[in-house]
């Protein structure tokens, strides 16, 4: 096995990157680690395999609000998030390239990093501070590392979405007894759900629908294949969230 102390130059002047390319001899495998070591220069993909990494899901959130805030604490094996915080949500492929992402991303700013999940197929982490621009700016850091754009994430699919009024109880207590990290749903209520694939973009819905409407977050799954939202309310409350996370799924598609 070889090892390599490496650096990238840009124009004659050296690249705040910095690495150790770890390698076997011959036909084996070889894997590149590289980490930032300031963010006073912006980073170049020339001589680096940091532009194999694939942004899937890239989503800023203005103002977490209370339930989504609190629930997100719920499931946060970092720093926990309070309502009012700015927040970006980053999904990127392959998983193992969220490590690279995310010391990216705290070199950057004074943003807290509330979780980091890393899948067989896809990474995901969430930032947070109380200030928007400092989270907007760690963001612009990432997306000029990898060399990617907000342009260039994967769009939202929608794989399913409904308003089922007047729930029964039998339906109710299932629903409660599988999803322990939000509120209960009771009896009667109206639930929206709502699938989207990459997961991520479910948050934004979930922070725009809590925005528009006096509902209750039952649900918030942002990892995984597929990203999962279930809130309940009186039937008008329901209609009118629901039709604001319709907006905001759209308005991820739309350009930027």
């Amino acid at each position: 096995m070889s090892r390599r102390r490496g650096s990238l130059r840009v124009a004659g002047s050296q690249v705040v990157v910095t690495g150790t390319r770890v390698g076997i001899d011959g036909d084996g495998p070889s894997c590149v680690t590289v980490t930032t070591d300031s963010e006073g220069h912006r980073l170049s993909r020339s001589g680096s395999d940091i532009g194999a990494i694939e942004l899937r899901t890239h989503v800023f959130i203005d103002s977490l609000q209370p339930q989504l805030a609190a629930y997100m604490g719920t499931v946060s094996q970092g720093f926990l998030p309070i309502p009012g915080d700015a927040c970006l949500w980053l999904e990127v492929s392959p998983g193992m390239a969220v490590h690279r992402v995310t010391d990216i991303a705290l070199k950057a700013s004074s943003v807290r990093l509330g979780q980091m999940v890393v899948e067989r197929a896809f990474g995901s982490l969430a930032l947070y501070h109380r200030d928007q621009s400092t989270v907007l700016h760690s963001g612009q850091v990432v997306l000029e590392a990898i060399g990617s754009s907000i342009d260039q994430r994967s769009p939202c699919n929608v794989s399913w979405t409904e308003i089922i009024r007047a729930i029964t109880p039998d339906h109710a207590v299932l629903i409660n007894r599988q999803n322990r990290r939000g509120s209960m749903i009771q009896a009667g209520m109206s639930m929206f759900i709502l699938e989207t694939e990459p997961a991520g973009y479910v948050l934004i819905a979930a922070n725009e629908a809590e925005k528009a409407s006096n509902i209750t977050v039952v649900d918030v799954k942002a990892v995984g294949a597929f990203g999962r939202l279930t809130l309940a309310g009186r039937e008008g409350d329901v209609e009118e969230a629901a039709a604001a996370a319709m907006r905001a799924v759209a308005q991820v598609n739309s350009p930027v």
